[in-house]
This record gives C-alpha cells, structure tokens and sequence, in this order.
C-alpha cells in the first residue's frame, strides 16, 4: 500500500511537469515561469526550494543530542539569509531584469567576471543537489529496500525528468502542492506523537539542562565559532541563484521582496516541526538516534511504530520536501550554465537553442550531483559544502558592488582571488578559526583596498550600464 502510493505521488509529480511544459514557449518561460509569479507563490515556492531533506532527516537528529546549537545553521542562519534577501537585495536585484546573479556581475563588473562568477555559482550547487539525491536515496532503502546507490540513480532520474521538461512553471506548480503536503504530513506525525508522549511538557522535562542555550562557552575562540555557525548559511546563500530565480520571476518588484519575507517566516515555523518530532522520538524510542548518526531516525521510527495512514502523509511529505528542493535546485546551475556561459559565446543564438541548450545543462548538472552523492555519506556536511565558495567568492564583490559606486572590476578580481586563495592555504595549515572566516575577511579587505586605490579604466558607470 505504503510503495503504491509512493509511485502515485511521483507519477503524478511527472505528469504535472508534463503539463506545465505546454506552457513553455521561450527561455524566460522556462527559467522564470514568464516573469508572471505573486508574491504568495514566489514565497511558496522559496521555502520549498530551502525545506531540503537535512531539515527533516539531516538536522532533527543532531538537534536532539546536542541541543539548539545544532539547528543555528539550518533553521536560524536560513531564515536570516531570506530576511536579509528581502530587506537589502530583492528589489534592487528585481530593477536590473536580469535573469540570474551573474547578469548582475556583468553588468557591474564586466564579461570576465561574469564568466569566473558563473562557474563558481555552477561548481557550488553540486554538492547542494548532491545532498538532495542522497536524501532521496536514504528514503528509498527506507520504504522500498532499494540499495544506496541504485537510489541515487532512481531518485535523479524522477527530478531530472519533471524539470527537464517543466522547467519553472513544473517548479513552480509542485512547489505549491509540495508546500501543503509538507506541512499537513509534519503536522500530523507531530501531532500522533504528542498523543503518544502525552504532551509537550513531559518531553521538555526529559531534556538536560542547557538544552535550549545558544550562548557559547567563554573564551574568543569558541565566540569566533559560535558566530561562525550563524553566518555560514545567514550570509553565505546570500547570492544564491535559485532565490533570486524565484524573485526574479515576481510579477513585480514588491511581489518579489514580500515573498523572500513570507518564505523566511515558512522555513522558520515550519522548520521548527520535525525538531518537536525528534524530540518526541527521542524520549519514546532513544534507541532510534544511534541508528546512522541520527539521520534516518525520523523515516526509520515512521516505518517501524507507526500505523499505515501516518507513514502515507509522512512520506509524502519528506518525497515533497526533496523534490521540490531537487528541482529547484538543479534550474538554477542550469539556468547559468545557459544564460551565461553559452549565450555570450555562442554567436547569433536563437531563443530555441538557448532554450535546448539550457534543458542540456538540467542533464549535466543531474549527472555530475548524481556521481558526488555516490561518494558521501553525509546530507548535512554535503549543504555546508555548498555554501563554501559563496562565503570566500561571491558574498562580498556582490553585495558591495551593488551599494558601493566606487567599488572596481580590479577589486572585485582581487576579492574572488584573495578570498579563494586565504581559504585554501588556512584549509591546508589546519587553522583553529573557520578557514572560511579567514577567506570572507581577506576578500572583503581586498575589495575595500584595491577599490580605493584603481579606477575602472572603461568609464562607464554601473549605472549607465544597466541603462
């Protein structure tokens, strides 16, 4: 019963893509669902996107041994990232009609930094879909007995086919049905579980003390890794494509920015979820955290001490939760493997061949994420991964070059190199602080200095470019 419906859910995920493909008519169609999404569905669909598989399976496990420390990258440093996406980037990034980040790059920095930030931005969203096949394939051996690596390949070939074909309308569709599945299976296995344990209260009185503490022990180095644990995603997804895929496809600029608001109070409360539920299976099954580093507690205790109708919503909701983070995670490293990389040197490009070449890109993407998740074990450490480059790279010659005039091509070179370069001889020396701290900072000094010092040769200003 529990494997037809599976099938059913996912068939019906397909033919959703299938009919949203007769939508699709040109590349704006299929990259930003015609530029036509409220600001309801741009937040919907953005949550979907970050509702990932270490929220539910990844995260809850860690939270229940260690605590509230646990979740400050995840569930805290998320919801930020979206609050700041709002408040500082969303209309700002909305005004220029650009399609993906890197758009931005050329236009305040020129052809060459378009191209290096492109391939950063593509590089960085392997590990991130990695992670999400991973998921996949740990849900498959759970339900279905399938083997890791076959559900891998499995779970891949369902996400690839729907977004291949759908693009961002398909996303855009399922991401609204996921969203309420999502939220209706995690309400109800939250709510049988309060039944079982008789409550919250009992729950939180079975928690040690200092449980709910997010205060760091005394002493710099542990404050440096404390703050490291808020920033890591808070400022790292800062400029990540597929946000601004989603802002972008706004019918408007305030359609834009409400839904980067509405998606961050999503992921918080809803995010919030499955830590209740670990917790409750903590104190009913303890023996269940021991299993695999606690990834699979949450699948595996549905599977073995629940009743039939609670498996369906629950499973139906972590299949929604990954597919729908999935797909759109592998539009946006496709997006920009079309948009730019191959349309600036593919001379005399049509829209129908940059539209097949971007549906290629949705391939390449699927098969390279699909090869790293065969060689990791871990959804967490694999999301982390992804937001490595953005810190070291992007975060810093982005954001001041979209506030600051002065800021130069010369310094945002000197920012991507000295960022990247910092963090990989403080990775190699073993440093005690973030070696990614270390990269940020040198690549935010760089672009300060070498900003003061050079002028952009070419004289035309940002301004005038968008113009």
């Amino acid at each position: 019963m529990l494997t037809g419906f599976i099938i059913a859910y996912i068939a019906g995920t397909l033919a959703i893509g299938f009919w949203a493909s007769k939508r699709i008519k040109t590349t704006v169609d299929f990259t930003l669902a015609g530029r036509s999404l409220s600001a309801m569905v741009v937040g919907v669909t953005i949550f979907a996107t970050w509702f990932g598989p270490e929220l539910i399976m990844g995260i809850p496990g860690y939270f229940a041994q260690e605590g509230l420390t646990a979740v400050i990258p995840d569930l805290f440093g998320n919801s930020i990232s979206l609050l700041l996406v709002g408040l500082f980037y969303a209309r700002k990034m909305y005004r220029l009609k650009i399609v993906t980040i890197n758009d931005f790059f050329r236009l305040r920095f020129g052809p060459g930094i378009e191209s290096v930030t492109s391939l950063i931005n593509v590089f960085a969203y392997f590990s991130w879909i990695a992670a999400q096949f991973l998921a996949l394939a740990y849900l498959f051996e759970t339900i279905l007995g399938i083997p890791i690596g076959q559900g891998i390949a499995l779970g891949a070939s369902i996400v690839l086919i729907y977004t291949y074909v759908g693009g961002m309308w398909a996303v855009s569709i399922t991401d609204m049905i996921q969203t309420v599945v999502i939220v209706v299976g995690l309400l109800f296995l939250a709510i049988k579980l309060l039944t079982v344990t008789g409550g919250i209260m009992p729950v939180l009185d079975n928690l040690p003390e200092g449980f709910f503490s997010i205060r760091p022990e005394p002493g710099l180095y542990n404050w440096l890794d404390h703050i490291s644990l808020w920033m890591v995603l808070g400022v790292g997804a800062i400029p990540a494509q597929e946000i601004y895929q989603r802002v972008l496809s706004a019918r408007n600029e305030k359609a834009g920015q409400s839904g980067a608001f509405l998606s961050s109070g999503m992921l918080f409360v809803i995010g919030s979820i499955p830590l209740v539920i670990a917790l409750c299976i903590n104190f009913v099954h303890p023996e269940l955290i021991l299993e695999n580093d606690g990834q699979n507690m949450i699948p595996t205790m549905v599977t073995r001490f629940t009743s039939l109708p609670v498996q369906i919503f629950f499973f139906g909701a972590l299949i929604s939760a990954i597919l729908s983070t999935s797909s759109g995670a592998m539009l946006a490293p496709a997006t920009v493997i079309g948009e730019n990389l191959i349309r600036p040197h593919v001379k005399n490009i049509t829209d129908k061949q940059l539209l097949l070449f971007t549906r290629f890109s949705v391939i390449v993407v699927a098969l390279i994420s699909g090869g790293m998740a065969f060689f990791n074990t871990s959804i967490h450490a694999l999301v982390l991964d992804s937001v490595t480059l953005y810190l070291v790279c992007l975060v810093v010659p982005f954001t001041v070059g979209l506030y600051w005039k002065r800021a130069t091509t010369r310094a945002a070179w000197a920012s991507i190199a000295s960022g990247l370069g910092v963090w990989l001889i403080c990775l190699f020396l073993e440093t005690r602080v973030e070696p990614w701290m270390i990269g940020l900072l040198a690549s935010f000094i760089a672009m300060i200095g070498v900003s003061l010092v050079t002028h952009d040769s070419s004289g035309i200003s940002f301004e005038q470019r968008v113009s």
